[in-house]
């Protein structure tokens, strides 16, 4: 386990508000050169704290104004494997997240689709078809804070 400090956990909080931030901005502002930051950076990459920088899209600016988790539960009878279930499931581009999860489900999805009725189409042809599909319930998102977590 990598030691981080409250610099590294400022640089943490500031990439999770803004994952486009060059060392350079950042370091303007936490008061740090470009070439520390950098290498702070670097560090926290190298150690798979950072593990990623991502691209968060507007879903609704694209026309997908309904997102819908759903929980799913695996059938008993035929005994899909779980690989065979998420290879099928991964595969459907409105499937956006596909957590494997314990619980009343055995999986949570998240769905994103244009409005209910593409909604509705989605879950018929595509994912009531799935190989072992048993229960599912669906939710549907209605708003929605997203927060960098504890840092």
């Amino acid at each position: 386990m990598t030691d981080i400090d409250a610099t590294d956990r400022r640089i943490l909080r500031a990439l999770s508000q803004d994952a486009t931030l060059g060392a350079g901005e950042l370091g303007r502002r936490l008061g740090l050169s470009q070439p520390a930051t950098w290498r702070r950076i670097r560090r926290l990459s190298d150690a798979g704290i950072i593990a990623g920088r991502r691209l968060d899209l507007d879903r609704e600016s694209l026309g997908f104004g309904v997102t819908v988790f759903l929980g799913v539960k695996l059938a008993t009878k035929g005994r899909v494997s779980l690989e065979d279930f998420e290879r099928a499931v991964t595969a459907i581009p409105e499937v956006q997240s596909v957590q494997h999860v314990l619980g009343m489900y055995d999986y949570r999805l998240r769905v994103a689709a244009r409005d209910i009725a593409d909604f509705e189409r989605v879950l018929r042809r595509r994912i009531m078809t799935l190989p072992g599909v048993g229960d599912v319930e669906a939710n549907v998102l209605l708003s929605e804070e997203r927060r960098p977590g504890p840092i």
